[in-house]
């Protein structure tokens, strides 16, 4: 378990190296065993380390002697990391408890879902209930404040429901992370309704364990538009925190209807529909 965890930062940060030095290895040596035949100071190894991969970082050099291992797990390695390529704190004042798992949990971090705004059709979502004339895709009405949106799924007169199940272990987050971290997962869904026709929107989220059965479940009330409405863009978030160990899948359901029956497509439009892992307090 302890290796696992440390593959994804799971280990203490040190920043006391700074005065030593290393000699630059080609292989895995016994730590007690220094014959340093090529010093190297070890603010130079920590900048050769963050100009590699990071998972060569990790996996790799992290082996090779003790004073790799502590260079590879510095924080000041990490931070300087996050901050060469951007990936920066929300709040300032919240600073990560573990850099290295800060940062490769934004390295990480997209949206898990897939086909969010039917650039696709229905590509990778399962139809629940397709009511009316059923779910089409078409162009948005009304531009989206995400400028890229240029397409939405759009619902009928019946009730339209669709849904995807995503299996983090495949997504490369895995259970012994998910149990010992527990990060943040945000999730975010766009909404409008046609200034013509009422309709009504719904959306609910599931945290799974092994066998599927729900941990935590985000399903506010329905939302409902009268007619008439200035058929704006509305988003719809959440964020699951301290959900305890066992998720092992997200289950992501949204859909609705038109509220007066009309034949045709005037239903909610939903799109730009996301889930995302997050460091733990920055979402």
């Amino acid at each position: 378990m302890k290796r696992k965890a440390e593959a994804m930062g799971a280990t203490g940060s040190s920043d006391s190296y700074s005065r030593r030095t290393v000699s630059s290895a080609t292989g895995p040596t016994n730590p007690s065993t220094q014959d340093d035949l090529f010093p190297v100071p070890l603010e130079i190894l920590e900048e050769i380390f963050l100009n590699l991969p990071p998972h060569q970082v990790v996996s790799a050099c992290r082996l090779v002697c003790h004073q790799w291992k502590e260079v590879a797990d510095s924080e000041s390695l990490w931070r300087e990391r996050c901050r060469r390529e951007g990936y920066r704190l929300r709040d300032a004042s919240k600073i990560p408890k573990d850099w290295r798992l800060f940062y490769l949990l934004w390295k990480k971090r997209r949206n898990l879902l897939k086909n969010p705004m039917g650039e696709q059709k229905m590509k990778g979502w399962q139809i629940l209930e397709n009511g009316g004339d059923r779910w089409i895709t078409d162009r948005v009405m009304m531009p989206h404040p995400n400028e890229t949106v240029k397409k939405n799924f759009v619902t009928s007169y019946g009730m339209c429901k669709k849904s995807q199940l995503i299996d983090l272990g495949m997504e490369g987050y895995n259970p012994l992370f998910m149990d010992h971290f527990q990060p943040d997962i945000k999730i975010s869904d766009w909404y409008a309704p046609r200034w013509d026709c009422g309709s009504e929107y719904k959306i609910c989220v599931e945290l799974l364990d092994q066998r599927k059965r729900p941990i935590q479940t985000f399903a506010p009330e329905i939302i409902y538009f009268e007619q008439w409405n200035d058929q704006q863009w509305n988003q719809m978030t959440h964020v699951f925190r301290d959900y305890g160990p066992g998720v092992r899948y997200i289950r992501f359901t949204h859909g609705g209807k038109d509220t007066q029956f009309w034949a045709g497509w005037y239903g909610i439009r939903v799109t730009d529909s996301s889930v995302e892992i997050y460091p733990a307090g920055d979402s």
